[in-house]
C-alpha cells in the first residue's frame, strides 16, 4: 500500500431535468481534472435531482500513515475549489476518507444548481470501479446457487439527516454499487441509517465475510446466527463527537428475507 497513488471521487448532487443538464452543471469541476464515471437520476430520493460522480487522480501518495494521506487528499481538493469554501471535518476510515459540502449558496458559483458535494479519497481505487475478478468456472446446468440479501446499518453522531445519509452512502459504496437507503431513525443521540445492499449469489456466511473484508475495519464481533441469518457488528472504541459510531451487517437467505436490521 505504501507508495500507492490515491483516487478522488467527487459526487455532485444537482437540480437538473436530465443527464445532459446534470453533466453540464459539473463543467466547472471537470475543468479541475477528472472524468465522469457515473450519472444517475436520484429524483426518487430528492425530486428533480441528479447525481454525477467524477473520478480524478490525486497528487497525494501513501507514505507510512495511510489515514493522513487520505485526509490530505480530500482537504487539498476542497481547497482547490475556491477560497470561499471552508474545509469541513474530514471523516477517515481507510481505505477511504470523505467530507460533505452542503452549502448550496457557496457551491453555486462553481456548481450551478448544487445541492451538495461529496469528496472521497480512496487508496487502491474505488471498489465499484476496480477490474472484475476472473469469472469462476460455470456450474453444472440445473445447479442452484444460494442467494443472500445483505443489510447494513450505520449509526452516525449527527442531528442532520442529510449528513447521516452521506456517511452511510460512503460506507455502503465499499460493499455494493447500488445500495439503497430504506429508512433513517433516531437511536439515542445518533441517527441510524438502514441500507439495503442488494442480493449476492452466495451463502450468508460468505456474503458477510466479503462485506466485512470490503469495509476494512478491525474489531467486528463474532458472527451471530438466528434462523439462518448471520449478523456481525462494529463499534468505535471511543465515541466520536461526530461521525460514525457503529455499524451492523446482516446476511439473510433470500428465501427467508424479511425487512429486519441488526440491533
Amino acid at each position: 500500500m505504501v507508495g500507492e497513488d490515491l483516487e478522488l471521487l467527487i459526487t455532485a448532487v444537482v437540480a437538473a431535468d436530465d443527464e445532459r443538464q446534470a453533466r453540464a452543471a459539473c463543467a466547472g469541476l471537470l475543468r479541475l481534472g477528472g472524468r465522469v464515471v457515473r450519472a444517475s437520476d436520484c429524483s426518487d430520493e430528492e425530486p428533480g435531482c441528479w447525481s454525477v460522480t467524477i473520478s480524478s487522480p490525486s497528487g497525494e501518495r501513501v507514505a507510512r500513515n495511510v489515514a493522513a494521506a487520505l485526509a490530505r487528499a480530500v482537504r487539498s481538493y476542497v481547497r482547490g475549489l475556491g477560497d470561499d469554501l471552508p474545509v469541513p471535518r474530514v471523516s477517515c476510515e481507510p481505505p477511504t476518507a470523505w467530507t460533505v459540502l452542503d452549502d448550496p449558496d457557496r457551491l453555486d458559483g462553481l456548481l450551478p444548481g448544487a445541492e451538495r458535494l461529496l469528496v472521497e479519497a480512496w487508496v487502491g481505487g474505488d471498489p465499484a470501479h476496480r477490474e472484475e475478478a476472473p469469472a469462476e468456472p460455470a456450474e453444472p446446468v440445473g445447479a442452484e446457487r444460494p442467494t443472500t440479501r445483505l443489510l447494513l446499518r450505520v449509526d452516525v453522531e449527527t442531528d442532520r439527516v442529510e449528513r447521516a445519509e452521506w456517511q452511510a452512502r460512503a460506507v455502503a459504496s465499499r460493499v455494493a454499487r447500488n445500495g439503497k437507503i430504506t429508512r433513517v431513525a433516531p437511536l439515542g443521540h445518533v441517527l441510524s441509517v438502514h441500507v439495503d445492499l442488494g442480493s449476492a449469489e452466495t451463502s450468508a456466511e460468505v456474503a458477510l465475510q466479503d462485506a466485512v473484508t470490503s469495509l476494512g475495519r478491525s474489531g467486528w464481533t463474532s458472527v451471530e446466527w438466528s434462523e439462518g441469518s448471520a449478523t456481525t457488528r462494529w463499534s468505535a472504541a471511543a465515541v466520536p463527537p461526530s461521525g460514525i459510531t457503529a455499524l451492523g451487517l446482516t446476511a439473510t437467505p433470500a428465501s427467508a428475507f424479511v425487512w429486519t436490521v441488526p440491533d
